[in-house]
């Protein structure tokens, strides 16, 4: 499939090297992933599990509810695509005036809503975690956090019109960095600011709120001169003549008419995460929390592999089917999907065998105690069921965006929504807080698979021959980490190591290189030709 830019193959010229492309965005969301994690560890060890960490996750959550309605959620799905098909069908010059109008928009929408978002903080803590209530000064702390970090709302939706912006440009690498920034800034908080807070008699976790709302700003920053040296930073209209001027255009108004049923799709996302999220506060002190540190885990993965995909492939596909290429679009998601299971399968099985020594490692220190290694493991366990259908969601979901058909993934979504909280009714009065995460892996197995056989039945996507073997192949590999992931889980113990964090650590990563070479090996052995795979 895809190799360099002017290569042939089955009728149609690959624009420029997916693989190249998926890699640089992969590696920058792996080094954001690592700082990530060192931030998740430094806040286990400070906080631990407790009823301020809940607090704080809540308060993270109102503003990320918020983000993706505006971000990367619908705005993202309805902006990219037409932003895709005007630059393809009438050049850069009308596609710039397109970018100054959404930009003009969405900056009087984000005000208006930062400005409402700081009053209604009570009332939006309460719908997200009422729980919280049964502990007063934890709930107002969370709606303390939740003002300070509102603004951030507006910063991160402004960074995902600069990121729409610039990989539609095919500049890959800035919009993949600047996560890195966020994790920085809160890291540094919690370091530096939480003890000075500590010192001065004010809560030391409020800190991490204030890195955050700076992180926002720190990744608008960055992204600003990448803007102004392709000439497409934005003008933004502050008058009211300016206002309606941009509401006229039709590209504001196609974006706009895409975005009703995004944000219906997105909210009904949002709404499961605020039903799981009323659910674990009141399940006992610290369920948010081992919820939060799992799902960290789980983005890993999800962010490694699923969005660097959905990045890289989302303008690929739009300008394939702006184009009228069906073969080219066809090949994109069939490569797409062929890398999720490659790489996905393996992922799930470390979530799933070797749970525990991951957690241990990563968060067992400091305050984190023994208990929240265990519940956090069975979390995160809950969620590995479902992380191909996760991942997956990443590369099919703009197949339909590609093509601006938003309606049914939202369609599907709705249905799923439904199917989980029943789920939730069966599982979580048997597992407790890993049946929230069980409910949302199953649904999402549930929604990819439903998501694939539309395309399918569309004809849209014709998945190309060899995947009987393929699967074998993987299926094959699979089984032999396997027995390996679980031999390994078992013959240490994790949590005595605690006292040797250096030699906790460097068993961890010489476990997790050999399960790598033992996967990549076997596969290999099966008759997979890995780097053939990367450059078909």
């Amino acid at each position: 499939m895809p190799q360099r830019a002017g290569c042939r193959r089955s009728g149609y010229t690959w624009p420029v090297s997916l693989i190249k492309s998926v890699s640089t965005v992969s590696l920058w969301t792996l080094l954001s992933r690592i700082a990530g994690l060192v931030r998740e560890l430094l806040v286990a060890s400070l906080f631990g599990a407790s009823a301020m960490t809940d607090a704080f996750n809540v308060a993270f959550r109102i503003p990320n509810l918020f983000r993706r309605l505006f971000a990367e959620g619908a705005f993202s799905q309805a902006f990219v695509p037409v932003l895709a098909a005007s630059k393809s069908q009438h050049g850069d010059a009308a596609t710039r005036v397109l970018i100054n109008h959404v930009a003009t928009v969405l900056a009087w929408v984000l005000l208006l809503t930062c400005v409402l978002g700081v009053l209604a903080a009570p009332l939006l803590v309460c719908v997200m975690a009422s729980g919280l209530q049964q502990n007063p000064h934890g709930y107002d702390s969370a709606v303390v956090m939740t003002r300070y970090m509102f603004p951030y709302i507006g910063f991160m939706s402004m960074v995902a019109l600069s990121s729409g912006i610039l990989n539609t440009w095919k500049r890959f690498a800035v919009p993949a960095a600047t996560p890195v920034l966020l994790n920085i800034s809160v890291i540094s908080a919690a370091w530096l600011g939480a003890p000075w807070l500590g010192a001065h008699g004010i809560e030391p976790i409020y800190a991490l709120a204030l890195g955050v709302a700076l992180g926002g700003v720190l990744q608008l920053g960055v992204q600003v001169p990448a803007l102004h040296r392709l000439g497409l930073l934005p003008r933004l209209g502050w008058r009211v003549p300016d206002l309606r001027a941009s509401l006229s255009d039709p590209g504001t108004r196609r974006i706009g008419k895409l975005m009703l049923p995004a944000l219906l799709g997105v909210s009904v996302a949002q709404i499961s995460l605020l039903i799981n999220t009323q659910i674990a506060s009141h399940l006992p002190t610290g369920s948010v929390s081992w919820l939060t540190y799992a799902d960290r885990l789980m983005e890993f993965p999800t962010a490694m592999l699923g969005v660097a995909l959905g990045v890289v492939l989302m303008p690929q596909l739009a300008g394939a089917k702006a184009s009228g290429n069906g073969a080219q679009y066809s090949a994109l998601l069939d490569w797409g999907l062929r890398t999720v299971v490659l790489l996905t399968v393996p992922a799930a099985l470390g979530l799933l065998l070797f749970t525990r020594p991951l957690v241990a490692v990563l968060y067992h220190y400091g305050a984190f105690k023994a208990t929240d290694v265990e519940q956090t493991s069975l979390a995160l366990m809950g969620y590995a069921a479902g992380l191909l259908g996760i991942v997956a969601i990443k590369v099919l979901a703009p197949g339909y965006y590609a093509n601006q058909d938003i309606k049914t993934p939202v369609r599907i979504a709705m249905l799923v929504l439904v199917l989980t909280q029943l789920m939730n009714a069966l599982f979580v009065p048997l597992f407790h807080v890993a049946g929230l995460s069980l409910s949302i892996g199953l649904g999402a197995m549930l929604n990819a698979g439903l998501l694939l056989t539309g395309l399918i039945r569309r004809g849209t996507f014709r998945p190309e021959p060899g995947w009987g073997r393929f699967g074998l192949q993987v299926l094959a590999a699979s089984a032999l980490l396997a027995l390996y992931l679980l031999w390994a889980a078992q013959s240490v113990d994790w949590l005595a190591l605690r006292a040797h964090s250096l030699q906790r650590i460097g068993l961890l990563a010489a476990t997790l290189l050999g399960a790598a070479v033992l996967y990549l090996g076997s596969a290999t052995l099966a008759g997979l030709n890995l780097r053939q795979f990367l450059r078909r």
